[in-house]
């Protein structure tokens, strides 16, 4: 059935290529349809980055090195930075600032978003901001020492697929496929742009990861089993709050969602977009079945596709 879903995105809703894997346990299914994928091909990972970089600066509060109630600027916390609770702007919503950058610094990309009027007073609201994750590599880098994507590796030992690029480097280190942008032009002529090599540095803390499908399960396994936090903060990052304006039965914790299916089964992970990679990793609260889906096309309503994938694979 998951196959049938993967080649009727292709066939159907016209996206270059797709791949998934379903893991149950011990056993593995890797599937694609569509541009020829392997399955430790390396692609972009928008905002699932931002449960790595959660899983690292919770990891830091566990050291003692910070709280999470801890004042951060914007009148915010930490706590309301991780959840999108600080009402702060959105950077990446000011593009034309963002783009007099040729390689914008986390500071400028900071700055864009505390200059802006925020959403709501903190912890009042749910508003989802590249910004609070910015703040968060910031303070990352403040109490390693050391930039962020050489702190990550604290949580990405074992990924060898997986990694933060420095600065404006667009390639990818390993074996990839292409990425493909119509840069959301909804009309059917829209023009196809190749994407893969492409400037992360806007996205950075909020979205500029690459990784792998089986990174992504062996991560997602991991944090879900309860492999990479101790239980009571395990316990805060999976104390959701309400959302607004995302994911229509979304709830957002500290870095990382939960999605209600249509059979009532609730699914805890992550997705993220970018031009030409949209990717979602979302399995069972126990970590027992995960399954980690990718498209290098970012047309055709990816979400809808993904949400069917989830419902085969976690169907009662």
């Amino acid at each position: 059935m998951i196959q049938d879903i993967l080649d009727r995105a292709v066939a159907e809703g016209g996206l270059p290529g797709i791949a998934a894997e379903l893991r149950d346990g011990d056993e593995r299914w890797f599937g694609t349809a569509g541009a020829p994928r392997e399955r430790d091909h390396e692609f972009r990972i928008g905002s699932t980055t931002k449960t790595f970089v959660a899983t690292l600066m919770l990891t830091l509060v566990a050291d003692g090195l910070a709280g999470l109630d801890d004042p951060q600027p914007g009148g915010t916390t930490l706590r309301q930075l991780l959840s999108h609770t600080s009402g702060l702007a959105d950077y990446l919503r000011f593009q034309d600032e963002v783009n007099q950058y040729e390689c914008p610094t986390p500071a400028q990309l900071v700055a864009i978003g505390l200059a802006k009027p925020p959403a709501f007073p903190p912890g009042e609201g749910w508003h989802y901001s590249q910004t609070n994750y910015a703040l968060i590599g910031q303070l990352i880098e403040s109490i390693t020492g050391r930039p962020l994507s050489r702190a990550l590796g604290r949580i990405t030992e074992a990924l060898p697929g997986t990694y933060l690029p420095v600065g404006d480097d667009a390639g990818f280190r390993g074996p990839h496929g292409r990425h493909y942008s119509r840069l959301h032009d909804p009309s059917p002529d829209a023009e196809t742009h190749d994407l893969t090599e492409l400037n992360p540095s806007p996205f950075w803390a909020a979205g500029g990861m690459i990784s792998t499908i089986p990174d992504l399960g062996d991560f997602f396994t991991a944090l879900l089993r309860g492999d990479l936090l101790p239980p009571h903060l395990q316990d805060e990052m999976f104390t959701t709050v309400p959302t607004t304006d995302w994911l229509e039965t979304g709830r957002y914790g500290l870095g990382i969602s939960s999605l209600t299916l249509s059979g009532g089964e609730t699914v805890w992970g992550m997705g993220g977009a970018i031009f030409g990679s949209w990717t979602y990793a979302y399995g069972s609260r126990d970590g027992r079945k995960i399954l980690v889906a990718n498209t290098n096309g970012d047309w055709s309503d990816p979400i809808a596709i993904f949400t069917e994938l989830l419902e085969a694979a976690f169907r009662s």
